[in-house]
């Protein structure tokens, strides 16, 4: 039986991944802080959970935590790690954005140091993200185009992108990383546009709100499905050689067009409820970030499999279950 370790299994991605790994007969181990483990006792979790941690093993250890991690890594052996936990501030300007540095850098420097003194054998994913092209000049963006981040968030996933290559690079460790665009479920928390547009409209359809506010609404992302996003991390990670991919659809949609979709599943017209507030508007948002996964496809015949649309009604209707 194969034992994976994932940091932030308790959000979105984790999540799905952990129930990808137990259905392939994985023992699931899980990096999880204190207060985390009090927030999934006894809560009611979003997009059909039910009893997945109780599946896993969980260690209420933080990745600031060096001499927890360090302790951990010693005591198991896993054969394959996912690091995807990640302070994820992207709004936050370089003067503010210390906390997002530090816990980003750090915690991915902690995590590969323990593996390669303990079990340097162990293969290792590390969610990467379209924050670290952030301004690209071409598009779509491939493996091969530059990084040029503009954000605490996207600096910070870039610098752990090249210490751990360093530990492929030099010192022979099986290390991927992913550049994953935007993904979305039921699960993905609220203060995501993506999250907060579907919930708009599931509350606003039981009578609970009468208006969302929203900034640019011609700003354009790249869409894709979470579950089908941690199927790439695990080919990756089962792949002959360590090799990093770019995880995306290759199509862009505005939220305006988001907006369509979730409104429009419910039976509403998006132009009653929704303000455009000029506060919500980021620099960022005229940067078209969309990916070309061309090298996944081929490589490891991977592929989105949930539509744009579909994508948006599951998540209204997992929203009005919520609402009862």
């Amino acid at each position: 039986m194969k034992r994976a370790l994932i940091t932030g299994i308790t959000g979105q991605d984790g999540s799905y991944l952990a129930e990808l790994l137990l259905s392939l007969g994985y023992e699931v181990h899980g990096l999880v802080r204190q207060t985390g483990l009090e927030k999934i006792k006894g809560t009611r979790q979003p997009g059909g959970i039910g009893d997945l941690y109780e599946r896993c093993v969980l260690h209420p250890v933080s990745l600031d935590n060096f001499p927890g991690l360090y302790r951990t890594i010693a005591k198991v052996q896993f054969d394959e790690c996912y690091h995807l936990a990640a302070a994820s501030f992207v709004g936050e300007s370089l003067a503010d954005g210390y906390q997002t540095l530090q816990s980003n850098i750090s915690g991915a420097h902690y995590l590969m140091a323990s593996l390669f003194e303990f079990q340097p054998q162990c293969r290792v994913y590390f969610a990467g993200s379209s924050e670290m092209f952030g301004r690209p000049e071409v598009w779509p963006q491939s493996e091969t185009t530059p990084l040029l981040p503009r954000n605490p968030y996207g600096i910070s996933k870039v610098a752990a992108y090249h210490l751990i290559r360093a530990y492929r690079d030099l010192h022979g460790m099986f290390c991927c990383t992913g550049f994953l665009y935007n993904h979305e479920s039921p699960r993905r928390r609220k203060e995501f546009v993506t999250r907060k547009i579907t919930s708009a409209a599931a509350r606003i359809k039981a009578g609970r709100q009468q208006f969302v506010e929203l900034g640019n609404l011609q700003a354009k992302r790249d869409w894709g499905y979470a579950p089908d996003y941690v199927r790439a991390m695990h080919s990756m990670l089962n792949h002959t050689q360590a090799e990093d991919f770019v995880v995306a659809t290759g199509i862009l949609h505005t939220v305006q067009d988001l907006c369509e979709a979730a409104f429009g599943h419910v039976g509403l017209n998006w132009q009653d409820h929704v303000k455009v507030n000029p506060m919500f508007v980021r620099a960022e948002n005229d940067v078209h970030l969309v990916g070309d996964p061309s090298k996944i496809q081929a490589t490891l015949d991977w592929k989105s499999t949930q539509a744009f649309e579909a994508m948006i009604h599951e998540m209204v209707d997992a929203d009005l279950a919520l609402i009862g």
